[in-house]
């Protein structure tokens, strides 16, 4: 009971004075998650539209700017309707934003670039 007693007085100052200092820094987990990671790697290719996604984008008046900024960055990739595991090019449905979406993108991931296939208003 004494040691575990000792534990708790080393572990719970030690964890509240990691929590703080990781916090001041702006350290955060959420960079290690599939959904990030494969929004990350993403933005990082160059992008080629396929003629039905700039359709689409004239259609519903979207830019590149909200593309790459809101839809892309903040959207929540349905993993159940994705082929992660296609090659050479796996492929992705993107749904913005998480909740209620209202914009799905489907998109191929490819070594040197993302390819935007196809751009849907849900609502």
């Amino acid at each position: 009971m004494k040691k575990i007693k000792f534990f708790l007085i080393g572990l719970v100052p030690g964890l509240i004075i990691v929590f703080f200092v990781l916090n001041k820094k702006g350290v955060s987990c959420s960079g290690y998650l599939p959904n990030s990671r494969v929004i990350a790697e993403t933005l990082s290719k160059d992008f080629t539209y396929s003629d039905q996604f700039k359709a689409e984008m004239t259609t519903l008046k979207i830019n590149e700017k909200f593309l790459k900024d809101s839809i892309i960055t903040l959207g929540k990739i349905d993993f159940d309707r994705s082929h992660a595991q296609k090659k050479p090019c796996p492929d992705y449905v993107i749904t913005y934003p998480e909740k209620n979406p209202v914009y799905e993108v489907t998109f191929e991931k490819c070594e040197e670039k993302a390819v935007l296939n196809n751009l849907k208003k849900l609502k």
